[in-house]
């Protein structure tokens, strides 16, 4: 629905800035947007703003001229006024035609604001009716129950005519990054020609946990079941839980946690035969490579959040107030969807979908 401006731009666009400052899976999810962008505008230049974070993951690729780096860490005051003074002095020297943000925030209403752009597309946010002036365009995509995600995200740009048939989120490994994981890989004495499973127990957040414990008994599982190497996969911060699950377990169980770059991770996913986790960064990241996953879900909708074809499955509690999509019970950070989802289903349900997926990347292997 369109809100404010017309169902079509008025100027044929030669510079782009795009603006996703959500988390990791948010950015993801924004890539068809990208590609949208770019097929329709292939002489334009293509810039995308993402937080700092998540810039690792779309410089790399092939529809974006430009990443730009959003920080948030904290500055002395005469620090942030210099750092603003060139972030859009950058910005304005990119003679933007039109900006457009994916999200309602208030800061990333400043920067289409502040761009420089003649038209700006946003979302119509009925809270933030002093944001909405920011924008020369403001609609509403369309809502439809078991949307995913990526498609959301399009329905913005396919009111002004910007679309792909292209939906999948992509993301690309450089040579050079690939280079890096192997180099990784050996340091730690795995071998590239193995399958490999990563395993990420942690998210965000809390409330989507599964719990370490539970976590620790599936690696065993698949250890004992399929004798193939396991890697931990997640952030500095969670390294030392991650040991804690790695004691709890047998050989052949590596600890990658915060070993790697946000581009790195990709790359590791990358060589990886399947990926199980939650509704996390590490989830996004390996469906968006070209990884099997296996997504735990509880409180989110899966619908929306979950990748999605043959070679992925969601395993979850089956209980009538799922998803609720909040933040834990009453939002009390706790989800009972996640606490009573025991490790005994989570094998069942997952049992037959590794096995198929691990023969046919021996079959890759051995070609």
């Amino acid at each position: 629905m369109i809100i404010k401006g017309k169902a079509s731009l008025f100027v044929k666009p030669k510079a782009i800035l795009l603006i996703q400052l959500g988390d990791i899976g948010d950015v993801i999810v924004s890539v068809p947007c990208i590609r949208a962008l770019k097929e329709c505008f292939p002489n334009a230049v293509i810039v995308v703003a993402v937080r700092d974070k998540a810039a690792g993951l779309i410089r790399d690729l092939p529809w974006v001229d430009e990443a730009i780096s959003v920080e948030k860490k904290g500055r002395h005051l005469i620090e942030a006024i210099i750092y603003q003074i060139r972030f859009f002095t950058h910005l304005r020297n990119l003679h933007l035609d039109l900006a457009i943000d994916l999200r309602m925030g208030t800061r990333g209403g400043i920067m289409v604001f502040l761009s420089g752009a003649s038209e700006r597309i946003g979302v119509y946010d009925s809270r933030g009716k002093f944001r909405n002036r920011f924008f020369t365009h403001l609609c509403l995509p369309e809502v439809m129950p078991g949307r995913h995600m990526a498609k959301h995200c399009l329905g913005l740009l396919e009111q002004y005519g910007i679309s792909t048939e292209d939906e999948r989120p992509e993301l690309v490994v450089s040579d050079e990054c690939a280079g890096r994981v192997r180099q990784l890989l050996a340091g730690e004495g795995v071998s590239e020609d193995e399958t490999l499973i990563a395993v990420q127990p942690f998210s965000l957040w809390a409330y989507k946990d599964w719990g370490i414990s539970k976590y620790a008994g599936l690696i065993e599982w698949i250890r004992s079941r399929y004798g193939v190497p396991v890697l931990i996969t997640g952030s500095e911060s969670e390294r030392e839980q991650s040991d804690v699950i790695c004691a709890k377990t047998g050989g052949r169980v590596y600890n990658m946690a915060g070993k790697t770059s946000i581009g790195e991770l990709a790359g590791l996913l990358k060589c990886c035969g399947l990926f199980i986790g939650g509704d996390s960064a590490g989830l996004h990241i390996a469906a968006a490579v070209g990884t099997p996953t296996v997504g735990i879900y509880g409180p989110s909708s899966s619908e929306a959040w979950a990748p999605r074809g043959e070679k992925h499955c969601v395993v979850s509690k089956d209980m009538p107030c799922m998803p609720c999509s909040r933040k834990g019970c009453s939002d009390s950070g706790i989800s009972r969807c996640m606490e009573e989802l025991s490790l005994e289903e989570v094998i069942a349900d997952i049992d037959g979908h590794i096995e198929k997926l691990l023969e046919v990347k021996k079959r890759e292997i051995s070609l």
